[in-house]
């Protein structure tokens, strides 16, 4: 039995007074989606904003119903059992929510409190001390930092330890530290069997921690695969320098530009020597080159900026 399942959903948001108005149709967010996340799997879901992924999420929750097509946890309905399909999940959502008048440790006993749990106390104090709060636990919530506010939330999802945890977007605008505090609890739990979907914009972090990933466009999956084969799918090298002049068109249209930085993919040494040659004959200086292996980051440009057919597969 997978841990979450989503089974041919779709999402449809009705059309504005002003669409129906022009008869245009209303948002399909979601679009024919299926795919499974097995028990103890750490798993990414990206892709870029608009693409569905907080949709996806909504409906796991229960916070909003699909429009067709049903999703599970641990094989209970979202909607029928959806009782049931709660006390398994744990969710730590984007945006900052909070009570403002309890404590930390007072939120985190209320939110026990919701799924029946008395007595929590040793399981509350693990949580404070391994996400960093425990010389919070007295301090107000409206006293806290955004980053101590983000590690609440992800205390308040863990508190009635749910199998399944999923993260959206849990370390946008934080500090390293939280980042490297959270992602060593997480990875622990992971070990000891709880299953993990990741939503993030840091690929680096789908990378290091995702052993499969889905990525979405358009409401669509459109690559649904291990970590390390949609990593062999890419370019196996990068050539990356500095400039501070524009390339050429050609160059240009391939290139992944920061600043001065420039990356451009590159599949054998020939073709890096010619695109060397390129620059050489178009007069743009560089320095500080190197070559790099592909990373996630390079393999989600190449697939966004595609027309590839959106995958139909369950797994």
């Amino acid at each position: 039995m997978p841990a979450i399942s989503f089974q041919s959903v779709c999402k449809t948001f009705p059309p504005s007074r002003q669409q129906r108005a022009l008869g245009q149709p209303g948002l399909r967010a979601v679009d024919d989606v299926t795919f499974r996340i097995e028990e103890g799997e750490f798993f990414g879901l990206l892709g870029p904003n608009g693409a569905g992924k907080t949709t996806l999420i909504s409906m796991l929750a229960g916070l909003s119903r699909p429009t067709a097509g049903s999703v599970s946890v641990h094989g209970f309905d979202v909607q029928r059992d959806y009782a049931q399909a709660r006390r398994h999940l744990g969710v730590v959502p984007q945006e900052l929510v909070f009570d403002p008048f309890f404590n930390v440790r007072e939120a985190l006993r209320i939110q026990s409190g919701y799924f029946g749990i008395k007595n929590n106390d040793s399981w509350i104090d693990e949580l404070l001390h391994s996400l960093g709060l425990a010389d919070k636990a007295t301090a107000n919530m409206r006293q806290l930092s955004g980053g101590m506010k983000r590690r609440v939330l992800v205390a308040q999802a863990l508190v009635h330890k749910p199998q399944v945890i999923v993260l959206d977007e849990p370390t946008a605008g934080v500090d390293v530290e939280l980042r490297q505090t959270l992602w060593q609890f997480v990875a622990k739990l992971n070990k000891q069997g709880s299953t993990v979907l990741l939503t993030t914009h840091y690929l680096e972090e789908a990378e290091a921690l995702c052993n499969r990933i889905a990525m979405l466009k358009q409401g669509r999956v459109i690559a649904l695969d291990r970590t390390s084969e949609l990593l062999k799918s890419a370019a196996s090298n990068v050539l990356r320098f500095k400039t501070d002049m524009n390339l050429p068109w050609a160059l240009a249209q391939h290139a992944r530009i920061t600043g001065r930085i420039v990356q451009l993919p590159a599949k054998n040494a020939h073709e890096v020597e010619q695109l060397l040659v390129s620059l050489r004959e178009a007069g743009v200086t560089v320095e500080d080159v190197e070559m790099r292996k592909a990373d996630l980051e390079d393999v989600f440009l190449d697939l966004m900026a595609g027309e590839q057919t959106p995958l139909e597969v369950a797994r």
